[in-house]
């Protein structure tokens, strides 16, 4: 008897998802648990395992095509199927027929996507992927790929954009790029056919477009630097210089820390125990794909093998790596990390484009300016000390500052509820609840979600959203609805190291709060006869950037100031268990 392969449900709130790649083809013998298929929501990318073991009879449901939870996707049974038979002999079938139609129909080939590829594959159509429930329509910003580029199943070929979320397309299948319909900057509905897969290049477009690869992987370049692996790049200069005098190589030498990792891949990497900074990406980019995680999981073993064979050898990657060596050192290996960018240009990616996009709009709809206040945040330093052991072993996760100044901020917002206000023509709309956008730095770029009803949060509710928000978001696994309805946004620029900023308002808020990084230095405070002295203070700056349209420096100051007031009492004892 066959067993119903079905859309998952993969949220409360969804209610169809995508087929993005079948791992498995008719005919196939699957083991129980095992993937055997990808899909997509608006909210979440997974992979599907087998419901039991058997062989791969029969795939209802297309990539690319979207359906409601609960549809029949495909079934596993015994192989006995009819079903599994009758496919082979229609792809029988389809094989003959193809070179006929190749020699007949060979000059619309990359016109039509009906006729049949070079490669004895049917032309398959690259479409608008639905981005979201509410999303209608898409922007094509960058085409990785070029008509006569031939592209891996699963390879990213273009990105698209929309206003809820940027995205990378991946092709649906493998084969040649024969034709491009919709063009960088178009928009085009969702559904609309973008590109044709299928057919044979016409030679000169398939090897010239590989001299833009270096400058796809610029783009995609990540912000977090392992600086830890970066020493056997150094140990072998000459491979580090190739890839870019030889624009036709057929794949990328760069390591993942420079390319964005699919939430999917870096599962897969963490499953197989495989450091992504080691990974060679030979995708577009650099881009690291299953297979180059698969490679490096069997080649650590091996490498484990020889190391326990030779250990004399062990030492010279030790000798290479300056654990924690001086200032001139580590930015060395920054400067190496980064000497691809330099006297280069790179096109912005969807993400990017779109951020400045909506940095400069954000200024030309509001009057912004900032006002800073010093804090001193000697005891919230103190209490976090005393409390966050017990605090992550009692709530699962750990006590940041950040959650201090999240709570502090929704105070003052019900008392100040101009700061939680928006503008809509000639009204201003005073908000009743808190909800707090956060400033997330990803590979990708920055993202804010929101912690939905804020003011409603103790300390170690706003810490689970903060974190659970924060790892979702640098996962790629945060939904579009969660990006949006923030009322107040704030950034943690001190995380870095910054003493303040001045941030730019996150429309439709009118204020944005910016925690700086927390230092010791000396301050004036009173002992217990009153008397003023000097004694090692710790302390930090905040920073909010108003909306001058509706909001003055004196409204914008005195609801820092109720903040300020808030931490440097630090009674927020009871709230994490002291």
């Amino acid at each position: 008897m066959s067993e119903p392969i079905k859309m998952p449900a993969l949220g409360e709130s969804v209610t169809e998802g995508t087929v993005t790649t079948w791992l498995k083809e008719v005919g196939d013998t699957v083991e129980a648990d095992e993937p055997i298929l990808e899909v997509s929501t608006d909210k979440v990318d997974t992979e599907v395992p087998a419901p039991a073991a058997g062989v791969l009879e029969k795939i209802e449901v297309g990539e690319d095509e979207t359906v409601e939870v609960g549809t029949v996707l495909g079934y596993i049974g015994d192989g006995s199927s009819s079903n599994s038979s009758s496919d082979d002999s229609s792809k029988e079938e389809e094989k003959t027929e193809e070179p006929e139609e190749k020699n007949e129909e060979q000059p619309k080939e990359s016109a039509e996507p009906s006729q049949s590829s070079g490669d004895s594959s049917d032309a398959v159509e690259v479409k608008m992927p639905a981005l979201g429930e509410s999303v209608t329509e898409g922007t094509v910003t960058t085409w990785l790929k070029e008509v006569g580029d031939a592209v891996e199943e699963d390879e990213p070929i273009l990105e698209v954009s929309t206003d809820k979320v940027d995205t990378e397309v991946p092709a649906p299948a493998a084969g040649v790029i024969t034709k491009i319909i919709v063009n960088e900057d178009e928009t085009v509905e969702v559904g609309t056919v973008l590109a044709i897969i299928g057919g044979e290049s016409d030679g000169s477009a398939a090897e010239e477009p590989k001299k833009e690869e270096p400058q796809a992987e610029e783009t995609m370049q990540a912000e977090e630097p392992e600086a830890k692996e970066e020493p056997k790049e150094e140990a072998k200069p000459a491979p580090a210089a190739a890839p870019a005098p030889q624009a036709s190589a057929p794949s990328e030498t760069v390591s993942s820390d420079s390319a964005y990792v699919t939430p999917i891949v870096r599962k897969l990497a963490k499953d197989l125990g495989v450091d992504l900074g080691s990974v060679k990406g030979s995708g577009v980019g650099g881009r690291v794909r299953r297979q180059d995680v698969e490679a490096a999981a069997e080649a650590a073993k091996a490498a484990a093998s020889a190391v326990a064979s030779t250990p004399a050898a062990a030492p010279a990657p030790v000798a290479a790596a300056p654990a924690g060596g001086s200032v001139k050192a580590q930015m060395a290996e920054k400067a190496v990390q980064a000497s691809s960018k330099r006297g280069t240009r790179q096109k912005m990616n969807g993400l990017r484009k779109t951020i400045a996009k909506r940095m400069v709009e954000s200024l030309q709809t509001s009057a912004q300016l900032t006002t800073v206040m010093e804090v001193d945040v000697t005891r919230i330093v103190a209490l976090r000390a005393q409390a966050k052991n017990a605090f992550v072993a009692r709530e699962g996760v750990k006590l940041t500052y950040l959650p201090f100044f999240i709570k502090a901020a929704t105070e003052a917002l019900k008392a100040h509820p101009i700061i939680n206000s928006s503008v809509e023509g000639s009204e201003i709309v005073y908000h009743n609840v808190e909800h707090v956008g956060i400033a997330v730095d990803t590979e990708k770029g920055l993202f804010v979600p929101v912690i939905k009803n804020a003011g409603d949060l103790n300390i170690a509710g706003i810490s689970k959203a903060v974190g659970d928000l924060a790892a979702r978001t640098r996962d790629g696994k945060i939904g579009a609805d969660e990006m949006a309805g923030s009322t107040f946004t704030i950034t943690n620029t001190g995380s870095i190291g910054a003493i303040f900023d001045t941030p730019i308002i996150n429309q439709p808020n009118v204020a944005i709060m910016g925690t700086g990084a927390i230092f010791k230095a000396p301050g004036v405070v009173k002992d217990q006869d009153g008397n003023e002295v000097i004694s090692i203070r710790s302390k930090c700056y905040l920073s909010i950037s108003y909306d001058h349209r509706i909001v003055d420096g004196a409204d914008a100051s005195r609801f820092l100031r109720d903040v300020k007031a808030r931490l440097e009492e630090g009674d927020f004892g009871a709230e994490i268990g002291l």
